[in-house]
C-alpha cells in the first residue's frame, strides 16, 4: 500500500471533522448569544449586556419601526419593559445555519404602562413570536421581528371581568 495514502486518509478525516466541529461551535456560539438576548436582556431587563450581545452598528426591524445601534436597543428594551415590567420570552424552537439564527418563542407580560401610544390596560398578554437574527463576530448585527400583533391587540383590548 502506498504510504502517501496512509498519510492522506487521516488528513482528510481531520479536515472533515475539524470543519464540522468549527461549524458546530460557530452555530452553538450564535445560538447562545441569541438565547442570552431573550433570557437576560428582554426577559430580565439586563441592559448592561447590550454591548456584549449586539453589534455597535445593529439594525433591528420591528413592526413599529427600525432601531439602530446600542442606543436604539436600549431605548426599545426600556420602553417595552416599562409597558410590560414582568415581560418574559421563553424560546420554543431554534434553528441555526451559517450566520443566521431563527427563534420561535412565547412572550408573556402584563400591560402596566403606555404601549405604542396607548394607556395601560392592566391586561396580561401571551403571544407567539418569530425572530430572524444575523450575527457577525458573535454579536447580533441585524434582527427581523415577527410578533403576533393581532393576538396582542385582542388581548390588550379585552375588557377585565
Amino acid at each position: 500500500m502506498n504510504s502517501g495514502y496512509l498519510l492522506l486518509a487521516p488528513a482528510l478525516l481531520l479536515m472533515l471533522f475539524g470543519c464540522a466541529s468549527s461549524s458546530d461551535s460557530y452555530k452553538a456560539r450564535n445560538i447562545r448569544v441569541v438565547h442570552i438576548q431573550h433570557s437576560e436582556i428582554w426577559s430580565k431587563g439586563n441592559v448592561d449586556l447590550i454591548g456584549d450581545i449586539y453589534a455597535r452598528d445593529f439594525v433591528g426591524h420591528f413592526p413599529s419601526g427600525t432601531v439602530h445601534g446600542h442606543s436604539g436597543v436600549l431605548a426599545r428594551v426600556t420602553a417595552h419593559r416599562l409597558a410590560f415590567p414582568d415581560w418574559t420570552e421563553e424560546v420554543d424552537d431554534t434553528i441555526a445555519e451559517g450566520d443566521r439564527v431563527v427563534t420561535r418563542f412565547t412572550s408573556r407580560g402584563t400591560n402596566l404602562g403606555e404601549f405604542l401610544g396607548n394607556p395601560p390596560t392592566n391586561n396580561p398578554v401571551e403571544i407567539s413570536e418569530v425572530c430572524v437574527y444575523r450575527l457577525v463576530n458573535g454579536k447580533i448585527a441585524e434582527q427581523w421581528v415577527f410578533p403576533d400583533m393581532r393576538s396582542m391587540q385582542e388581548q390588550l383590548n379585552r375588557k377585565s371581568p
